[in-house]
């Protein structure tokens, strides 16, 4: 069995702040990095629903530092149904998406289309473990509840200068929370360690926080 299809049966949804209750109780997104055919029919199948899953409102660490980043062209680590990168399209961004889902990117592209922002995003079918990013080339990359740690490198070169990374997943905390120590302590950021993989960056704003349900490291870090 692949590890994200082990998150699939092993996580309960019940366990979410009421912000991801409220778009649904499958937002614990794979953190694995570990992007293999079996998960890519797992996510198709969770995706094939006539609702979003994850909702389409972006995430409120977003919405909150959205001013702070400039604006041009956006990579969105493992999109999913698009809630975060259409945010930005409307915002002025051009928009790349990468995921492994097929079916999530078509709803990316009907909610661009509801948005009238289809011109600004450009979704890309892909596995994130043999994907490259483009180096130089992005304002913002943003990357929300997937943890790959061998793109921090690739994500350090795909920015600009003065480029901004918008990060944000769970750590090692959440082993504390209800049915937390089901999941593999390697799936899990560790204390601190968002933060050390930025140091080379402007640290901007930074947060580890733990509300019994989810404990999460949010960064929001400038390309020096």
């Amino acid at each position: 069995m692949s590890i994200s299809l082990l998150w699939s049966f092993t996580i309960n949804f019940t366990c979410f702040s009421d912000e991801t209750r409220s778009r649904g109780k499958t937002e614990y997104q794979m953190v694995t990095g570990d992007d293999s055919e079996e998960d890519r029919s797992q996510w198709d199948k969770k995706y094939k629903t006539k609702t979003y899953i994850f909702g389409k409102e972006p995430a409120l660490f977003l919405k909150e530092h959205v001013n702070l980043l400039p604006v041009g062209k956006a990579l969105d680590i493992a999109m999913g149904e698009g809630r975060n990168a259409i945010y930005l399209a409307k915002k002025g961004f051009i928009v790349e998406g990468v995921d492994i889902s097929e079916v999530a990117l078509q709803k990316a592209k009907m909610l661009a289309r509801d948005n009238n922002v289809t011109s600004k995003l450009l979704a890309i079918n892909a596995d994130l473990n043999t994907y490259t990013i483009k180096s130089d080339y992005y304002e913002v990359i943003m990357n929300f509840y997937y943890l790959q740690r061998s793109l921090f490198p690739q994500i350090k070169k795909g920015l600009k200068k003065g480029g901004i990374v918008v990060f944000e997943t769970y750590t090692e905390e959440q082993l504390k929370n209800k049915e937390g120590q089901r999941i593999p302590k390697d799936y899990l950021l560790k204390i601190g360690e968002l933060r050390e993989a930025f140091k080379d960056f402007e640290i901007l704003v930074y947060r580890e926080t733990n509300n019994g349900k989810e404990a999460i490291a949010s960064l929001v870090a400038r390309k020096q």
